[in-house]
């Protein structure tokens, strides 16, 4: 799921973006299983420490261990995600952190992100099937579940196992159009099997095989990675979107509009959809504001306090009004958060091509309203256990009755 309003902070980077496209690759280097050797036989041996051989080795106990050769499969290329910068990995993913500003280069204490987190398989012919699993081969090309991770035989022989932190998947009902709500987490296990969630994050004790669901990504279904979730969208869903210069038409449309504050009655207008971190982290001068309670858009100004004033607000200053102190607003005298308005400028998050006039609460990221109302009762993974909505754009926690408010602007007077 590309964060932070379309840009990472710090910028694009080589295999660490905001957003990642999938192509055929010009040679197959698809994976399938194929011979399982039981304990530390010389043939078991042979496929971890051969740099050439794929493997998944399940340990079972310290003189227990089941290997797990990986034949190459012609049909289906692999990719591969995770926060290792090692030649493995396709995507680099780094964990989001909510409302943080671009340019900042956020450092996380722990990841709960894993190195090597999932591969995606997707057929290199027709209809271009994606499956998902949990865990990556590294550079030794293997895949190791330790003494302490969830493993288990199937009733087939098959082994299989989840990873510490597990990868969750949600694909959305109806698709990721203007019909779709919000689907059912589950947790795909290392040989892609649909388990309903563990109790905890890093439990030891599986959910329940969810046999009448697969791991087949759908355009519109999420992948929690515990620290960092990700949107696919698929080729045929994205002809459906609206484009980056869509979104722009709507932005000139509304500015030409000529919106006013109702009380400064100074001309309004959205800024540039170019990256923030391009444009630097400080609200412009004709930026719109607004009240998140009500609704009703102003100029930035410098009245209505209604509580303690937490650091200094100004308008050259101010990358998010998060933490701003409550302000009471003069059309309707409502109190509440004051905050800049910022478009959301990942055409990918969009459910529709409607105009942008509903904004989220409370980092003020404004989309259509069927695009912020399915948005906004998504439950996103936070942490290891626990489950919040968030802004697509920002990641930000939202709050308030519906985690968005309609915008009222005032047009000019004259």
């Amino acid at each position: 799921m590309p964060e932070y309003n379309g840009s990472l902070p710090g910028g694009e980077r080589g295999r660490r973006k905001s957003r990642f496209s999938l192509f055929k690759r010009p040679k197959a280097n698809g994976v399938k299983p194929s011979t399982v050797h039981m304990t530390a036989t010389p043939q078991a041996v042979k496929a971890v420490s051969s740099k050439d051989q794929h493997s998944i080795s399940y340990t079972l106990s310290r003189n227990h261990t089941v290997v797990v050769e990986y034949t190459h499969n012609p049909d289906t290329d692999m990719f591969q995600v995770g926060r290792s910068t090692e030649s493995p990995i396709d995507y680099v993913v780094m964990d989001t952190v909510p409302g943080s500003s671009v340019g900042e280069d956020v450092q996380v204490a722990q990841s709960t992100i894993s190195r090597f987190a999932c591969r995606i398989v997707c057929e290199r012919g027709p209809p271009y099937t994606a499956r998902i699993f949990a865990a990556g081969f590294d550079t030794s090309k293997n895949i190791f579940l330790g003494e302490k991770a969830a493993k288990w035989k199937n009733p087939d022989g098959q082994m299989d196992g989840l990873t510490t932190n597990g990868i969750l998947v949600m694909h959305p009902k109806g698709g990721f159009t203007e019909e779709s709500w919000p689907g059912v987490w589950r947790e795909i296990s290392v040989c892609g099997n649909v388990y309903t969630l563990r109790e905890t994050r890093s439990a030891q004790q599986r959910g329940k095989l969810v046999e009448a669901e697969s791991n087949v990504l759908q355009d519109g279904s999420l992948i929690d990675l515990c620290g960092a979730t990700l949107l696919w969208r698929t080729a045929e869903g994205l002809l459906h979107t609206p484009t980056t210069r869509h979104l722009e038409a709507l932005r000139q449309e509304i500015n030409a509009a000529r919106p006013q504050c109702p009380v400064g009655l100074n001309t309004l207008a959205f800024p540039s959809l170019r990256p923030r971190a391009a444009i630097g982290p400080g609200v412009e001068e004709k930026q719109p504001w607004a009240y998140l309670r009500c609704g009703h858009v102003h100029g930035h100004h410098e009245w209505g306090y209604r509580g303690p004033r937490a650091g200094v607000e100004g308008a050259a200053g101010v990358s998010s009004g998060i933490c701003s102190p409550p302000r009471e607003c003069p059309m309707c005298r409502t109190v509440g958060p004051y905050v800049p308005l910022w478009l959301g400028c990942e055409a990918g998050f969009y459910l529709d091509a409607g105009a942008p006039t509903h904004g989220f609460t409370p980092c003020g990221h404004v989309s259509s309203e069927k695009t912020a109302r399915y948005w906004a009762q998504i439950p996103l993974p936070h942490g290891t256990h626990a489950f919040h909505t968030a802004c697509p754009f920002c990641a930000t926690q939202l709050t308030g009755e519906n985690g968005f408010v309609r915008l009222i602007f005032q047009g000019p007077i004259d």
